[in-house]
């Protein structure tokens, strides 16, 4: 039986689309099947705030935002612009970042212990100096608490900023939900200790800006030079040009000042962000394909109807 040409050209544009996100020739994630084997239903169900707010296509933009974030912190940086490949391979980088969030939210608690060895691993040889804003010098490795706690919160909070903006989706339990259950995926980097409402999220990243631990320097704008404009398929480069805008604009005014970053009013961006964010997901389909491997694992073990 013939296919719709519609479906056939929304399978045509998902795959495009995750050949992008995943690094793949196929659009396949090479991890497809750790997320669905498995004989446990992980750490998220599909009525959770986690699966809810990764599931949607507001994570692009939080994606971006939690990249302008995390670059903030000087040990942050340092990891990034010393031990990444970021800007010989981006796209692999992508793929890496994604297969840890896509594992850890939608896969068994193997697969995720399994991703975490892998992530600890890569942390346990980024190491290095420093300058804090007092020109001091300061060793950091990327395990140590204060940037696991960074780079969660960084992580964290642009995930649930975006989607509040841009999602069209309700949070299950509300924010507070989301803060508590995500909470659950640094336990297995090594992060003893993390906020578990959006009040403490809040907190604790004023926290470390009234330390005076957040800092722009020359490598923060060349890392913000490359994110603005990082080498994507002509017209992936003019859809991301306004998800970079979108994820400017949810950044509070004292950080985008850090930053050197001036953003479009978000009166402006925001209905047009939803609206593009909208026609995306008809053009793709509604579900990815690691989701529909997580549900069969659920199913297949008695967790989901």
């Amino acid at each position: 039986m013939e296919q719709p040409k519609a479906n056939v050209i929304q399978r045509a544009i998902g795959k495009r689309f995750r050949k992008i996100i995943t690094n793949s020739p196929d659009g396949q994630p090479p991890w497809l099947k750790e997320v669905g084997d498995g004989e446990d239903r992980g750490l998220f169900l599909p009525t959770e705030a986690p699966w809810v707010v990764h599931g949607d296509l507001a994570t692009l933009i939080g994606g971006i935002r939690a990249l302008l974030m995390q670059a903030l912190h000087p040990g942050t940086l340092s990891g990034v612009a010393t031990h990444s490949r970021y800007q010989q391979d981006p796209l692999g980088r992508l793929a890496g970042t994604t297969k840890w969030l896509t594992v850890t939210t939608f896969g068994s608690l193997s697969a995720i212990k399994n991703e975490a060895t892998r992530v600890n691993k890569m942390h346990s040889v980024v190491k290095g100096t420093y300058q804090n804003e007092q020109g001091e010098k300061v060793s950091y490795q990327a395990s140590d608490q204060d940037l696991l706690l960074w780079v969660h919160i960084a992580f964290t909070d642009s995930f649930l900023k975006t989607h509040q903006l841009y999602s069209r989706k309700q949070i299950p339990g509300g924010p507070d939900s989301y803060v508590a259950l995500w909470s659950k995926s640094v336990a297995p980097l090594g992060l003893e200790k993390c906020p578990m409402s959006a009040g403490e999220l809040e907190q604790m990243i004023r926290d470390f800006y009234n330390s005076n631990l957040l800092l722009a320097n020359e490598t923060t704008f060349e890392v913000i030079k490359f994110l603005k404009k990082p080498p994507l398929p002509t017209v992936a480069k003019i859809v991301y040009a306004f998800l970079f805008q979108a994820a400017a604009a949810s950044i509070d005014k004292d950080y985008l000042k850090l930053l050197k970053i001036k953003a479009l009013p978000l009166w402006l961006i925001k209905p047009f962000t939803r609206g593009l964010l909208f026609l995306m997901a008809k053009s793709i389909g509604k579900e990815s394909p690691l989701e529909t491997a997580a549900k069969n694992r659920l199913k297949r073990i008695g967790v989901w109807p």
